[in-house]
């Protein structure tokens, strides 16, 4: 009995670090002006990458776009603006996208 109840609170335990994991987790899409070749890429990717509560970055050229994987909140919107325009680059359009799992 003891052992079923031991297997039982580890499946809930999983279960729910799981879905912190998720409820933490968020997508920002960022449209950028200005991106125009390789360096761009390599100086978004870069500027994003040293930011601390960014798990992944993409950096799209064809597209003109930004992807990020941030842990939580943060960056804020306002950071993500700001780290673009400091790259010398202009955001046109940040959408938060649903979570994709």
């Amino acid at each position: 009995m003891k052992k079923i109840f031991n297997l039982t609170l580890a499946m809930s335990l999983v279960v729910v670090l799981g879905m912190l994991q998720s409820v933490q987790a968020r997508t920002v899409e960022i449209e950028v002006y200005g991106m125009t070749c390789a360096f761009c890429v390599d100086s978004l990717e870069r500027k994003f990458g040293e930011m601390q509560s960014i798990s992944n970055v993409e950096v799209s050229l064809k597209q003109k776009k930004i992807r990020l994987q941030t842990e939580g909140n943060q960056p804020s919107i306002e950071s993500i603006k700001k780290a673009v325009l400091d790259a010398g680059f202009t955001p046109v359009k940040i959408t938060i996208l649903a979570d994709e799992k």
